[in-house]
């Protein structure tokens, strides 16, 4: 049995609205029994008896056939959440800037993210390894940034979700806490 955190794309946000309660029942329904939800914005530590690319689909055919949308979503072994939190080198916590992490199942996309922030004069990111890419933005100005705006374009939207920092470090805390029977 192996802990995982499962990192949904898109919801709550343009027009597919789930509530927490709802996405953690579903999923119950699916046979993640201890499925629990963080935040409002798609985060889920569970635990299974199935690899990662077998929880996934699971998942993303659960989130279809309850909520009606084409599902999309990242899933992390527990172990892997704690090495990326641990491996990024940037502040979880500061004034001036916000930490972020992008996720993606699909490693192609995000090289190709990784080299369009990469070519952006001042831009700060590290690659975390093959599912994930950490970048700084200023305070009060995620959405403004440049490398927000190129996230943001429809051939990496459909790929990748993004996460802060203390999202992070609150699901790689609910994951550890999940006794696997």
């Amino acid at each position: 049995m192996g802990s995982y955190a499962v990192f949904l794309r898109g919801i709550n946000v343009g027009g597919i609205n789930i509530k927490m309660a709802a996405l953690r029942d579903a999923l119950q329904a699916a046979g993640f029994q201890d499925a629990g939800t963080l935040l409002a914005s798609g985060n889920v530590v569970l635990t299974s008896n199935l690899g990662a690319a077998a929880v996934k689909h699971t998942c993303e055919k659960c989130l279809r056939d309850a909520f009606g949308y084409d599902a999309w979503v990242v899933v992390l072994q527990a172990g892997r959440v704690s090495e990326l939190v641990a491996a990024c080198p940037y502040p979880d916590d500061d004034k001036a800037t916000h930490t972020y992490i992008t996720l993606s199942s699909n490693q192609e996309v995000l090289d190709e993210l990784d080299a369009a922030g990469a070519a952006l004069e001042g831009h700060q990111q590290k690659r975390l390894g093959p599912e994930a890419l950490a970048w700084l933005a200023p305070a009060g100005g995620t959405l403004d940034s440049p490398f927000s705006r190129i996230s943001a374009k429809t051939r990496f939207k459909a790929a990748t979700t993004t996460r802060n920092l203390r999202t992070l470090v609150k699901v790689r805390d609910a994951a550890s806490r999940l006794q696997p029977s």
